[in-house]
């Protein structure tokens, strides 16, 4: 009960995300679609967007797909701090839902970010720092509890850190580096490396084409494709 009480709390969090240190604009837009496929055959795609709520206020959802699993999470993130400082910080909270083995199971997100920005090297660039703590329900039959069996919600949970270093090379072109740490309760500890290209193609239109490979830990290389619309 105790765990279910504490998913809950963490659905409830007001404004804590995903997006970042960097709010989008009010009433900005952002949308990205990627696929990524690693050399054991398993393949993830996802639709990413954002919405400006307010100037401090950013709306963000994610649905993915991967084999056997569907997922959607809705959260918001907020700025915290001075918006005119050179370190920016940011907090975030969402919720919901993984289908898996026929059943939709609940989750939960809490986040912070910190960003800053940097002049002298190319056309300038950001350095960030993305942790997240991601909990998902499970269902477990327990048959100790009665006679005719029961069950009750217990969570899964994995603890991300990304740290990025991006770099705009040249008008219209991005080089991002991220080294990826993640601890789950069922597989442990990994880390990789992405490294990404992004082009500006057409308008508010870019594409993205990236490599992930395996530091430590489980984990195989991967590819990525993406394209971002920016409005």
């Amino acid at each position: 009960m105790a765990r279910i009480v504490a998913f809950v709390v963490m659905l409830m969090l007001p404004g804590l995300a995903l997006a970042g240190a960097w709010p989008r604009d009010e009433a900005g837009v952002f949308l990205s679609f990627s696929a990524e496929k690693d050399g054991a055959g398993n393949r993830y795609t996802g639709l990413y967007g954002e919405y400006g709520l307010t100037a401090r206020r950013t709306l963000g959802f994610e649905l993915g797909h991967t084999k056997g699993e569907h997922s959607l999470l809705i959260w918001v993130q907020r700025a915290i701090g001075d918006d005119a400082a050179h370190n920016r910080w940011a907090v975030s909270a969402g919720g919901g839902a993984i289908h898996r083995d026929g059943r939709w199971l609940p989750v939960g997100q809490a986040g912070a970010s910190w960003g800053r920005g940097f002049q002298g090297i190319m056309q300038g660039g950001w350095l960030a720092g993305d942790s997240r703590i991601r909990v998902t329900g499970r269902v477990r039959e327990v048959w100790e509890i009665a006679a005719d069996g029961g069950a009750y919600l217990t969570p899964e949970s994995e603890a991300k850190l990304d740290l990025t270093l991006g770099l705009r090379v040249m008008a219209g072109l991005m080089v991002i580096n991220q080294l990826r740490f993640e601890y789950r309760d069922d597989t442990g500890s990994a880390s990789k490396l992405a490294t990404s290209v992004v082009r500006d193609i057409y308008g508010p239109a870019k594409i993205e084409f990236g490599a992930i490979v395996p530091v430590a830990g489980r984990g195989e290389r991967a590819v990525k494709i993406g394209t971002w619309f920016e409005f």
